[in-house]
């Protein structure tokens, strides 16, 4: 996120989506004005976000979701308040996604009782930066981890001749924001918990050994420069002038976002096998997409307990 304000941003929509969803068994009314309340917060959130996703993060997979979610988030709104009851599932799972993602992306290093506790983010990244090396290694190539712009030991440093290449292990590259939209979706459902543990059991290993994956291939591919295709087309593309940075756009940008698309369809379908509950979030979302009903269940051969 780009700053203090959308930081606190993101909390306060969050914070809506909670208390909106747990007053649902006590006041429907005052749930049902929450929860709208929260989805129009939270298309100001994502419309915010918009600039920083494609002129300072130079992603247009990144970008066009961030513009597409404003009137998709304004729309489930609407819905929502116009009596589709089941969008409180979405909601439920949007709020458990900001529940587990905002303290890794928010929380800061802070001193406890004398005790330096160290920020979620950093030991996440840094947790993440030390795998990746070890793949980055075992495939042959030893660059030196040092500490990045942020303070953390998640960059990895290569030399083009005497030009000095920086690999940096951000937040983004973690996995942690497809975990928490699975785990959102998982914990969002009514089904048992041992049903939801197989789910996530599926999850979780699959996108966290995907994701080191692409860390180390973008790892090595931006570090050695071996993608250099099309330099000014791709520079123009991006609205960049390094010619440096076109392998990390074209692995990173181009076929990291794409293929994670892809990988991220593939898990739902198998999380879907074992909780056919997500059918009915499924089902919402398409309907927000496409404006037509869709019964997935008889569809895919599924049978859905209920939610």
């Amino acid at each position: 996120m780009p700053g203090v304000l959308s930081d606190a941003l993101a909390w306060a929509v969050i914070l809506t989506f909670v208390v909106g969803v747990f007053s649902l068994r006590r006041n429907e009314r005052a749930a049902r004005y929450l929860t709208v309340a929260a989805w129009v917060g939270f298309a100001v959130f994502w419309l915010q976000l918009v600039p920083h996703f494609a002129f300072v993060h130079k992603s247009y997979v990144e970008g066009i979701l961030a513009v597409v979610a404003v009137p998709a988030s304004l729309y489930v709104g609407y819905l929502l308040f116009d009596g589709r009851d089941s969008l409180f599932v979405l909601s439920r799972a949007v709020a458990a996604m900001g529940v587990i993602y905002l303290p890794f992306e928010t929380i800061p290093a802070f001193t406890l009782l004398g005790i330096a506790v160290p920020a979620p983010r950093g030991v996440l990244m840094e947790t993440v930066a030390a795998q990746t090396g070890f793949l980055v290694n075992a495939f042959g190539y030893h660059p030196e981890l040092i500490v990045g712009d942020q303070g953390y030991l998640n960059t990895f440093l290569f030399f083009d001749g005497d030009h000095r290449l920086t690999v940096e292990v951000v937040l983004a590259c973690t996995g942690l924001g497809s975990i928490a939209i699975f785990a959102g979706l998982i914990s969002a459902v009514k089904a048992p918990l041992r049903r939801k543990l197989r789910a996530m059991a599926i999850a979780v290993p699959i996108i966290y050994a995907l994701n080191l994956l692409r860390t180390t291939f973008i790892t090595i591919a931006f570090g050695k420069q071996y993608m250099q295709w099309f330099v000014d087309e791709i520079l123009f593309l991006f609205g960049a002038s390094d010619p440096y940075m076109v392998s990390f756009f074209i692995s990173d940008r181009i076929i990291s976002q794409l293929l994670a698309v892809v990988v991220l369809v593939g898990i739902t379908y198998l999380v879907v096998r074992e909780l056919p509950e997500l059918l009915t979030i499924i089902e919402d979302v398409l309907f927000v997409v496409t404006g037509d009903e869709y019964d997935l269940e008889s569809e895919l051969g599924l049978n859905r307990p209920g939610v």
